[in-house]
């Protein structure tokens, strides 16, 4: 039986249209948190090819009692996650992009983003493979069940 949440009219009933370009840009800014569980980490580590507690020491910290992973301050004083990586063209994007954590996964679907219509172009600023205008724009459509999904998916 649909949550009564889930049969509530929202703004985005009628989708929204996003692509990831990999540019990075949802991988800096204002410092914050990058959650990740026990699962996330061991696949982690396991593409970097070491152990889960030697990944745990070099790349996260504990803040609130859950582990997230580590920034450093860039040239512009913004924080970068730290997979966050320029390739030799100069382009950024995420060095762990296959195996990355589900609060990664789930941009720009959060709860915060989807608010209103304010809020998700607030977002689409920085995120080029966002919509501004909600279903009308580019990118992969995604109705409004494939969004609960994604939302709900996520524990950050």
């Amino acid at each position: 039986m649909p949550d009564s949440a889930d049969t509530q009219t929202t703004w985005y009933d009628d989708g929204l249209s996003f692509t990831c370009t990999q540019c990075g840009n949802c991988c800096t800014g204002p410092t914050g948190y990058v959650w990740f569980n026990d699962q996330e980490a061991r696949e982690m580590a396991d593409h970097l090819g070491m152990k889960k507690v030697e990944f745990l020491q070099i790349y996260s910290f504990v803040e609130y009692g859950r582990r997230t992973l580590k920034e450093i301050q860039n040239k512009q004083g913004e924080y970068d996650c730290v997979f966050l990586k320029e390739n030799k063209e100069g382009q950024r994007g995420c060095s762990i992009y296959s195996v990355r954590p589900q609060q990664c996964r789930t941009w720009p679907f959060w709860p915060e983003n989807l608010k209103t219509p304010k809020h998700w172009e607030r977002a689409s600023v920085r995120c080029p493979g966002m919509t501004a205008g909600g279903a009308k724009g580019q990118g992969k459509f995604y109705p409004i069940e494939d969004i609960r999904v994604i939302r709900d998916s996520n524990d950050g």
